[in-house]
């Protein structure tokens, strides 16, 4: 089997809007600050997009979602995830399994992170495990100033599938 790894990264910073909602892997984080950011700013879903783009050899998010473009203005990011599924399947890839980490001081997200693996889950078609930890204080995501997150991600050729 041809199998081959991406990984991605994303963050934003908290938004000044105080009615834009927080969204983590596709769930809605109740009582949090929202992120800035063109679509929904949806961090775990753009790293684990980025991921998968990157396994399959497609450049990045900002190549296929330009922030330029109107049409991506508040897009759903799990949408978005699932049109990325699509082109790395006609790529002649389908993922086998995703991890990610949220990197956040606040809002604490214990009790959202299996909800956001099963939203991804469904997103990607495969299993995702999701997690969350700080930086203890380091640097703007330590200050509370937003949200990052980490995405790794394998892939197998389909054409393996056929053999």
């Amino acid at each position: 089997m041809s199998t081959r790894i991406g990984q991605g990264f994303d963050a934003h910073a908290f938004s000044e809007d105080p009615d834009r909602p927080l969204v983590l892997g596709g769930v809605h984080v109740e009582a949090a600050r929202g992120l800035a950011g063109h679509s929904d700013a949806d961090v775990v879903a753009h790293a684990l997009a980025d991921a998968l783009l990157g396994a399959a050899g497609l450049g990045d998010l900002g190549q296929h979602f330009p922030d330029t473009d109107p049409t991506w203005s508040g897009a759903d990011s799990i949408g978005l995830l699932v049109e990325v599924v699509g082109r790395v399947a006609a790529a002649g890839f389908r993922p086998l399994n995703a991890d990610c980490t949220v990197v956040a001081e606040a809002p604490r997200l214990s009790r959202h992170l299996a909800g956001m693996a099963q939203r991804l889950s469904e997103a990607l078609g495969a299993p995702v495990s999701v997690k969350a930890t700080s930086t203890d204080g380091l640097g703007a995501i330590g200050r509370a100033e937003g949200i990052a997150a980490l995405a790794v991600v394998l892939v197998s050729s389909t054409s393996d599938d056929r053999r």
